[in-house]
Parts: structure tokens; sequence; C-alpha cells
């Protein structure tokens, strides 16, 4: 006693229809990989401009704590006081310039 062509038949319709849903799985897995390296590569840099920011509040807290020092440590001496207001204002209007020449100009 055999297996008869007919049940061959619908064996091999059945094996031939998980074939297609095992070929629709493997396509919506290509694209969900895919999907997933582009937000991979996203959070990356994220996580690099967030460690920028991060570096660059740091800088201007420092800045900042470094200059109020020098402003309490020459508040009684006048000229040095206006020799570091020039200094800023020197270190100003090129930091000023470099962001100006740095910019791209806005879309039209």
């Amino acid at each position: 006693m055999g297996i008869s062509y007919g049940d061959w038949q619908k064996l091999n319709d059945k094996l031939d229809s998980i074939l297609i849903l095992v070929s629709r799985i493997e396509s919506v897995l290509a694209v969900l990989t895919m999907k997933q390296e582009q937000i991979m590569a996203d959070l990356t840099a994220l996580t690099a401009e967030v460690a920028r920011n991060t570096e660059v509040d740091t800088s201007a807290i420092a800045l900042l704590t470094g200059l109020a020092a020098q402003i309490e440590a020459l508040k009684t001496d006048p000229a040095a006081l206006q020799a570091l207001a020039d200094t800023m204002r020197g270190s100003s209007d090129a930091l000023a310039a470099a962001v100006l020449a740095n910019t791209p100009a806005a879309p039209v």
C-alpha cells in the first residue's frame, strides 16, 4: 500500500505553499534588516552628536567659570579689566566672522 498520485500532488501543493510563505518571510526579514541598519546608523550619528554637544556644553561652562574668575581677580584693576574686555571682544569678533564664513546660505 503506497501513497497515491493524488496524495503526492496534495503534498506537493502544500510544500509549494510553504515555500512561497518562506520566501515572503525572507523578503520581509530583508526589509527589516535594511531598516534596522539605517536605524543603527542614525542612532550612531545621534550618539556622536550628543557627545559633541556635551563637549561643547562642558567647554562653555569652563569658559564662563574661567571668565568669572578672571573678572573677580581683575575687578580692582580697571586697566587690566579693560584689557580683558578688549581680548574678549577680539575673540568674539573672530568667532562671529568664522561662523558667518562657514554658515551655508539658506535654501531659496
